[in-house]
């Protein structure tokens, strides 16, 4: 059963808030992964959106496979009265999505931005895990390089040949300016990642509003107008600026007769956009979706008859990487079957 939509002023005590887009009839699929990958409570849903309580972190939410988008909510609430009132009392409504409950969105701006400090600082951790085994194979490589032309200045030295050791120290020396140059832009790179998050910290934040009006709001206000009334709220209640071309932050609103819902995108790529399908045919969630109908097991042989440019497959290898998804032999061993049957 969908839920009634509350007002959300109130964070939950533990864990934060998203919600999810999905595809029409995709919702029970969605409130299962959420529950079985990322633990979540406060499972609810209603038309297209589900919403739930968790604790992980962006590398767990990435995994989403029945989701659209991934949202932070900000507030959750019954729609806008815009039956029998006036246009600026409608106007007055918006504004108060923002000046009613500032709270609300502080708090979410709060995890939004620990969330992207924590993500920046598991990237270092794993730079700096991973770089100084370089260090040492190249400082390594060097000292060999070292011995090998010590030896050789020795013998040259017993035979009076002395011009090799200024090509020898130049060579060292080239080694070493080039074993600094890498460091320097290890470091550098790490750098970059700090100050990603520390952008993300400043109070004077860039942003812009994304909205999607339907319903009886938006016979009223067009999505753009609805976007404007916002961004001058959220100007004058945070001091933040506006920026359409490269915001730090993204504020989601969907207005309509059910529910008004505020949030922010977690990701600017929708988990729906997979890296390892690179040719467009059934929608990734979908095919998710019917894979994991299947109920694959551990080393099952899954067969697609009709597989089509193979999306099913993919994501069934991809999300169950011991089992064997056959295309050309499903395919001969249906029609084998059914050329059986037909003869027989």
């Amino acid at each position: 059963m969908a839920a009634v939509p509350t007002d959300s002023g109130s964070r939950p005590a533990a864990g934060a808030r998203f919600f999810c887009t999905a595809g029409r009839g995709l919702e029970p699929f969605l409130m299962r992964e959420v529950r079985a990958r990322l633990a979540a409570t406060q499972v609810e849903y209603i038309s297209g959106k589900v919403f739930f309580t968790t604790c992980s972190d962006l590398n767990m939410l990435k995994k989403l496979k029945s989701a659209e988008r991934l949202f932070l909510l900000i507030k959750k609430q019954f729609p806008l009265n815009v039956s029998s009132v006036s246009k600026g009392k409608i106007l007055s409504e918006i504004q108060r999505l923002i000046n009613d409950d500032p709270e609300s969105w502080l708090n979410a701006i709060s995890t939004w931005k620990n969330l992207l400090e924590l993500d920046a600082k598991k990237d270092k951790l794993f730079q700096r895990a991973a770089n100084p085994p370089k260090r040492k194979v190249e400082e390594n490589e060097i000292i060999n390089a070292k011995k090998l032309k010590t030896k050789q200045l020795q013998v040259l030295q017993e035979s009076g040949e002395c011009s090799l050791e200024k090509q020898t120290e130049e060579e060292t020396q080239e080694q070493g300016d080039f074993l600094t140059e890498r460091e320097k832009s290890q470091e550098a790179f790490q750098n970059d990642v700090v100050k990603v998050a520390d952008a993300k910290n400043q109070k004077n934040l860039t942003f812009r509003v994304s909205c999607r009006c339907s319903g009886a709001i938006a016979k009223t206000f067009t999505a753009q107008e609805v976007g404007r009334i916002t961004g001058i709220a959220l100007m004058k209640q945070f001091g933040w600026k506006a920026d359409l071309r490269n915001p730090n932050l993204e504020i989601f609103i969907h207005l309509n007769d059910i529910y008004s819902v505020v949030g922010i995108p977690v990701f600017r790529i929708p988990l729906a956009s997979r890296a390892y399908i690179k040719t467009a045919g059934l929608r990734s969630t979908i095919a998710w979706a019917l894979a994991s109908l299947a109920e694959i097991q551990a080393g099952a042989f899954v067969l697609d008859p009709m597989c089509g440019l193979g999306t099913i497959l993919l994501e069934a290898a991809k999300e169950w990487p011991t089992c064997h998804c056959l295309q050309k032999v499903s395919m001969l061993l249906f029609l084998t079957f059914h050329l059986g049957k037909s003869l027989s």
